[in-house]
């Protein structure tokens, strides 16, 4: 950040004709940016063992307020992706890894491909011309209505739903699309190992030998490639939050980079790491669900 051209005090100097050279020293030497960085990195490091982040250089608000009004909305919108990516991803590979070759696993290595080559920032632009401008069925900014306060408790539920629509499906394409090929990939796998021939020539249901055999061996790179995708997703949030004006803390994060805002951005940096731990420590835990072997102790 120290490296990135530009610094936190060109917004009030650069704009002020009046800002006297000595003022805008005075004002380097108020945030501590007349120090080496270290030394600022350092100090900041002792605040955060305190659980301090500081004060925002854009409004002196401090930092962690500024973050925990915006986490919801972040957290919802990323929950929201996740299921919706292991809901579909997982019904989609299960299904066309058993029907390999059919016309069903033709069309979503299709879908998959497309998933990964179409820019979804690009589509974001495209969904919000098509359903927010031509057609005018879906909201195209925020996540409620100027009029939300004045609305029931089913009119408000709505509202966010149609509000939330369009920036779950762009978030949760490309996941979709990895870990629906990634569980193909998986199941075809273990259908091929000889428990699975022993079931079947048991006279066992495919369904029953699919959903009950299959699939929970099928589960543990699944669960690895999940762990990872939460802070896939929370970093790709600073894009879908900026296109589509979402109150989340990508949208904050881009604010702060814009504007310089160091303790902003370095708490931002800090609770992206800490979810990133958390959804790896989840992961590790539903590795002990889905398959009784391993255990911690």
């Amino acid at each position: 950040m120290q490296l990135a051209p530009g610094k936190p005090t060109d917004l009030i100097t650069d704009l002020n004709a009046k800002m006297s050279l000595e003022a805008k020293q005075k004002l380097t030497k108020l945030y501590g940016l007349d120090r080496p960085w270290p030394i600022q990195y350092w100090e900041w490091l002792k605040r955060l063992s305190k659980f301090d982040f500081g004060k925002s250089f854009k409004d002196d608000r401090p930092v962690i307020h500024k973050i925990l009004e915006r986490l919801p909305a972040t957290l919802l919108l990323n929950f929201l992706s996740l299921s919706l990516i292991f809901t579909l991803a997982i019904l989609i590979g299960m299904t066309a890894a058993a029907k390999k070759g059919a016309l069903f696993d033709k069309l979503t290595t299709l879908f998959v491909y497309l998933g990964f080559s179409i820019p979804t920032f690009w589509l974001a632009l495209l969904l919000m011309i098509l359903f927010g401008l031509k057609i005018g069925l879906l909201p195209i900014s925020g996540l409620r209505s100027l009029n939300f306060e004045e609305l029931n408790f089913l009119q408000k539920a709505w509202d966010m739903l149609q509000h939330l629509l369009l920036p779950v499906s762009v978030m949760a394409l490309t996941g979709l699309a990895a870990l629906a090929r990634y569980t193909r990939s998986s199941m075809l796998e273990v259908l091929h190992q000889d428990y699975i021939r022993t079931a079947r020539a048991k006279g066992l249901k495919e369904r029953e030998v699919i959903f009950k055999h299959a699939f929970k061996n099928a589960l543990i790179p699944i669960i690895t490639l999940l762990g990872l995708m939460l802070p896939e997703l929370i970093g790709g949030s600073f894009i879908f939050e900026t296109i589509f004006a979402y109150p989340g803390m990508g949208r904050l994060g881009f604010e702060a980079i814009m504007s310089r805002d160091y303790p902003v951005l370095m708490g931002i940096g800090t609770m992206v790491a800490f979810l990133t731990l958390l959804g790896n420590l989840l992961a590790d835990m539903l590795y002990a669900l889905a398959d009784p072997r391993i255990r911690y102790k």
